[in-house]
């Protein structure tokens, strides 16, 4: 169960990781795409589907069709943790090479955001206070890491959770 933990974690983290690096490397110093938030959330979506692989797998090679919900979801929560350190590794290999102050960018980002929306002096000074202790704490590697693995995690914690839920019915996509 652990090689296929590893293979498929990292198989996930790669589909995720790799475009992350690339587009982060390509676009230093300009904006992000307007959509890319979502394209990453996708891209995530779509490499964290091969929980749902190595379940099935799981259940039909080696189990012989059955697999209860706690070992399909602690397999899938395995490969989403697998999966997530390879996104922060490509995460952190990205701000190296790129040299990029990302929180810098991003509270300047958000700043812009709210005056354009007519926020008050008030609310821009709390804002700004804000974004100058995020500036702080993601300068720190634990910060930063910890707030790169919540990226992914979650997604990986809801593809885990209804992959177990489906494939512990035997019927559900049966083997042939």
């Amino acid at each position: 169960m652990l090689k296929l933990i590893l293979t498929h974690g990292a198989l996930a983290g790669a589909i995720v990781g790799v475009p992350l690096f690339g587009l982060t490397v390509a676009l230093n110093g300009h904006p992000p795409l307007k959509y890319g938030v979502l394209l990453g959330y996708l891209t995530m979506l779509i490499a964290l589907s091969l929980v749902f692989v190595a379940i099935k797998r799981r259940r039909d090679a080696d189990l012989g069709g059955v697999i209860r919900f706690w070992p399909a979801f602690g397999l899938g929560l395995g490969i989403s943790v697998v999966a997530g350190l390879v996104y922060v590794l490509a995460w952190e290999a990205a701000l190296a090479v790129t040299h990029m102050d990302f929180a810098a960018d991003y509270a300047k980002a958000v700043l812009e955001r709210q005056r354009a929306a007519g926020a008050d002096a008030q609310a821009l000074a709390r804002s700004a206070a804000q974004m100058a202790q995020f500036q702080i704490d993601y300068a720190k590697p634990l910060y930063r890491l910890g707030m790169t693995f919540a990226e992914i995690f979650p997604v990986g914690l809801l593809v885990s959770l209804v992959s177990a839920g489906l494939l512990r019915d035997r019927r559900f996509l049966p083997a042939r």
